[in-house]
Order: C-alpha cells, then structure tokens, then sequence
C-alpha cells in the first residue's frame, strides 16, 4: 500500500462527531458528573452524552424513554455462582426478570435507569465482573473457549492469557480511546469454538517446536462489510501474547487515517489495506523484532459447542453443556442455576452460540444435577437446534432493528423440530434483525437478516434476505444472499424445503453447508421456492458431476 499523508487532528475533530465528543470530554469521565446525568430528564439529556454512557456498558433501549440495555463483560464467558446469582438478582429487581446471552459471552439486561446504575455497577464490581468497556470504542468483552482449563481436549489452558489481557485492557485509558470497537478472542480449543475467524484480533492455541503458543490472526468482522480475519503466518509464545496484542492495537489506534470515517474505521479496513504481510510488517516494527514463522495455519478439528455430558481434567468431575432456547433466561433461572453451581462447587460458563455449561458436576450426582437443571428451565434432552440456532435481541429492545428476531427464530425452530426432528438438530440457524450482524448471519448454515418488503397494496411487510454457504471452521466462508425480502409469512416455508430438499439430495456424509456449496444459485432458490423439479434435476445432476469428479 502507498504511503497516505496522515490526517490531521483538526481534520479529524472536524469530520468525527465520535471522536470530538471524545476529545471534549472523555466518556468515561462522565462518572464524575453521574448526579447531573441521573438527574436530567431523558429527552433533555445531550446526545453526547448518550454516547458517552456506551463506555458504561449502556445503549439505549427502544422505545426511548429513558432506560438502558446494560452489557455485562465477562472474559471467556466463564461466571462465578455469585456472579450469577448477583446478575439474577439484578435482573430480577431492576430489568423486569429478563436476560439474554450474547455471542460475545457477555450477559444484557434491559430496563435499567440511570439513577440505579452506580449501584448495580458497584455490586456486579464485588463479584468480579464489570459493564465498563461493554460498548464504545474499547477492547469489548475477550473471548474465549468456555471450558477452557477443565476440556481433556484443550491443547493448553489458555484462561491465564486471557485473564491477563482482560486485566491489562478493561478499563486502561490508553486503549480505551480507539478508532473503533476492537474484538479479541484467545483459545486453544481443538474445535475452535469461539470463531477466530470473526474477529479483529484472534490467538489460535498451537504448539511449534514443543512450545505452547498460538497462531495470529487479524482483521476479521461482520456487519455489512464482512470479513474473514487473515493469517499473519506468526507463532507467539504465551509470554510475548499480551506485547503482541498491544502492538497491533498501537499500529491500528496511532494511525490516525482510521479516525476520520467511522464507517472504514475497524481493524479489518486497515488489514485490507496492507495486507497480511504488510499489517505483519507494521507490528513488528511496533514490537521492535521479526515474529517468529509459523508455516501452517491450525484448522479446526471439528465443530464442538460443548453441549451434553463430558468428562473434566478433574477426576470425578464431568461438565454439562446445556441448550438455552433463543438466548434467554430470566433473572429467576440465573438465581437458581447459580445455586445449583454453588452447591456442587462449580461455576457457569456462557458460549458463543448462546448457552451455557455447568462444570464441577460430581460424577455421583450427575443424574441429580441434570434433572435439576432440567426443572430450572434447561432439559439437556431438548432437540440440539435449539443449541445451534443464534438470534440477535430484535425490535423488542433494538433500535436498529426492523424486525422481530427471538419470537420469528423461535417459530422456524417449531416448525423444522416438527417436520424433521432429530435430523435438523446440526443446522446452525443464525438470524438477524438488521444489517450490523449481532446474531452472525453471515456465517450461519441458514444466515436470515432482517429486512422490510411491501405488500400487494404497497403495505410494509416484515421480510428476510436469507443466506447460504456460509460456515466457520473448515468450511469458513462468508454466505451469500440468495433470496431478497422474503415476506415473513413465506420464510418458514423457504427453509423447511431448503433442508427437506437437502435430506432428499444429500450425498453420503455431506453437511447442508456444503450440499448448498455444490447445488447452483438458481436451483437453491428454485427449491426454497418450491420449483421442486428444476431443482431435483439439478441436484442430480450435481450429484453425478461430483462423484465423476471423486
């Protein structure tokens, strides 16, 4: 890449209203003014400051009306009973009993107002965890692989690094004042569960030379522009791990081009800019030496979102990993979930895909855990779709939604567990409410976003675009929307024949990833839209192409 002149900060403060409101005051300053916040009336309350309040872990919530979705961060996902218990109880007294998980491993409640906030905030603080960082311009909550430090299957236990960044980071000034929102993921689980492929700055766990360390991988997002983040061909050792991310970090928030536009500000901009070799180029200048090579990039082994019954690196001990229909659970079931961790001397660890396991189990009380995590709310027995499938929070809280995302993902769950049963459970469902990605639609087996489309009398309609050949992993790849505005009233019927003519056409061990990978454009859509005999034809013929191919 040629060398662009940097823009000045006057340039920057003139084009940015970001970065001015930064510069005028910094938000988290405005704990310092937290009486005349609370104390102002929500629509006299200045835009700056609502902005402000995301370095609090606060978004507005919709309607406006003066309460907030607060973020709860929490590293690798991995929660304390107290914490929990402390979260349920929050959410029980401030957040009208509800509670969502996120694809980052955080927890949000929703209703909470700006005079009970310092309260919350400190009582969360007593148990470990914290909001501040959970939205803004800062290092978001790191992820990780939830059973990190107990999977027999771990390459390493990677939980120090992680704790080690998370301390670093959270709340540091410095890096809390980037161009834009930074996500980092750090694991070294074999199955890769917490996507390094989706983030900004990803260390996938492997080992060279007999050493334990990872693979670097950067520049990866989703939301309109997506990208898959790209190898820097580098191995870095667990001790220069957290040099490393503060390095790419400094290259990144120095460079003064990505604070003029919001909209080419993440990391993943930049990386398209230099390249991989290049953007290595640019770190290891920072660092001040050359990274050590690393000739192979370590692929998953296979998809694992920890779901069921598995055996820990403690003798005696077995962890379950149990389904949370649409991401939810109330403030009740946390309380007492967390009372079951407690009792058994466990913790709770939230994964990407929206569920939760449950560790410590004595091998002896395994049957006596289950059926009470069942009676919680949680049967481990539930069809597995419903671990698989990721919907964003929708138009009941967001503003930027046009549609509604749990109710409509929780209808199409209904119908493919009723038409197919058993066989739809490895479909990995992933839906959105707009086009910032939240529910990582990009990268579902059966990616749906929401959009608006119009009736026969020009009315508005409720519709999706849907989007296939998308995965992670192997396969990763970024979808493709095949189908535009399909009225809500039609989406059911559209996947139902998608994965019907997928069981009829599938060749033998095929994924739906792939067998949509094989069929052309035209006769996917054909199938989704019940045009059965153009697109049996094709996948026949396909089918046959393929074998003379093996």
């Amino acid at each position: 890449m040629a060398i662009r002149p940097a823009p000045a900060w006057e340039t920057i403060l003139k084009r940015n209203s970001v970065e001015r409101l930064k510069h005028e005051l910094f938000p988290t300053e405005l704990a310092s003014q937290w009486e005349r916040v609370a104390g102002t009336s929500y629509e006299k309350l200045p835009e700056e400051d609502i902005v402000r309040l995301q370095w609090f872990g606060l978004y507005h919530d919709k309607p406006k009306v003066g309460s907030f979705m607060m973020r709860i961060k929490i590293p690798s996902g991995i929660l304390s009973a107290a914490a929990l218990g402390t979260i349920g109880e929050i959410a029980e007294r401030h957040g009208h009993d509800e509670g969502e998980l996120t694809t980052r491993q955080n927890i949000q409640l929703h209703y909470i107002t700006l005079d009970r906030f310092p309260e919350i905030l400190d009582r969360l603080k007593r148990t470990g965890v914290t909001t501040m960082g959970g939205c803004g311009d800062v290092v978001r909550n790191i992820t990780g692989c939830p059973v990190a430090g107990i999977d027999r299957a771990e390459l390493f236990d990677a939980t120090g690094v992680i704790a080690e960044a998370a301390e670093f980071f959270y709340g540091n000034r410095e890096y809390s004042d980037l161009p834009r929102k930074h996500k980092i993921t750090i694991a070294a689980c074999p199955a890769q569960c917490n996507a390094p492929e989706l983030n900004c700055v990803a260390l996938v766990g492997t080992r060279s030379a007999g050493r334990d360390g990872f693979a670097l991988r950067v520049g990866g997002g989703q939301s309109s522009t997506p990208r898959l983040s790209r190898n820097l061909g580098v191995f870095v050792t667990r001790e220069r791990a957290l040099a490393t991310m503060r390095a790419i970090l400094d290259v990144w928030r120095l460079t003064t081009e990505y604070r003029i536009s919001r909209v080419k500000a993440r990391l993943k901009f930049m990386v398209d800019d230099y390249g991989p070799a290049g953007f290595r180029r640019l770190v290891e200048e920072r660092l001040g030496y050359v990274m050590e090579d690393l000739p192979e990039l370590p692929l998953s082994v296979g998809e694992d979102g920890h779901m069921g019954v598995h055996e820990q690196k403690a003798p005696g001990r077995r962890y379950a990993g149990f389904p949370v229909r649409l991401g939810l659970m109330s403030g009740r079931q946390m309380r007492e979930l967390a009372a079951v961790a407690a009792d058994i001397g466990g913790d709770i660890r939230l994964t990407r895909r929206q569920n939760f396991v449950l560790t410590g189990i004595p091998k002896e009380r395994l049957a006596e855990v289950l059926e009470r995590v069942g009676a919680i709310g949680f049967p481990l027995a539930a069809n597995r779709l419903h671990a698989s499938s990721i919907g964003c929070i929708g138009d009941t809280h967001c503003n930027y939604s046009v549609v509604s995302t749990k109710p409509r993902l929780g209808a199409i769950i209904e119908r493919l567990e009723g038409q197919f049963g058993a066989q739809v459970g490895d479909l990995k469902l992933n839906l959105d409410g707009c086009p910032h990605a939240c529910g990582q639609h990009w990268t579902g087996d059966i990616g749906l976003q929401g959009t608006t489309a119009r009736g026969p009398k020009g009315e508005p309609l409720e519709a999706f675009d849907i989007i296939l050949r998308g995965g992670l992993g192997r396969d990763a790849a970024i979808g493709k929307p095949l189908l535009r505005r399909v009225p809500w009233a039609q989406v059911e019927d559209h996947v139902a024949r998608l994965f019907a003519g997928y069981l009829e056409s599938r060749m033998p061990g095929e994924s739906f990833a792939r067998f949509c990978v094989r069929m052309p454009d035209d006769d996917l859509i054909s199938l989704a839209q019940g045009n059965r005999d153009a697109a049996e034809a094709t996948a026949g013929k396909a089918a046959g192409e393929a074998v003379g191919r093996d």
